[in-house]
């Protein structure tokens, strides 16, 4: 699973906008804004899903689930759970 954040993220991080994901992994444009447009999980069909994120992973990106750990070397980005709030002074 993706999530719309992810996309986003992996994005940011290779400094590429929505048209350029879109010709890198041979999927529409609209396709690429209704995905980031998701809430939470990214839905679509498997095959569309599965091209976006192997151009990712082509360009460098590695896409962690849910509690998982990263192989590979290099630097990334997790979004981990917000702790307890912090007391104000």
């Amino acid at each position: 699973m993706i999530t719309a954040a992810q996309l986003r993220a992996a994005r940011a991080l290779l400094g590429i906008d929505q048209k350029k994901l879109a010709e890198l992994s041979g999927v529409s444009l609209p396709t690429i804004q209704r995905m980031e447009a998701s809430d939470g999980n990214v839905r679509g069909v498997i095959e569309t899903l599965t091209k976006v994120v192997e151009a990712l992973n082509e360009a460098g990106v590695e896409l962690l689930g849910e509690n998982a750990r990263s192989e590979g070397a290099g630097r990334g980005v997790r979004l981990r759970r917000p702790g307890p709030p912090k007391p104000t002074a």
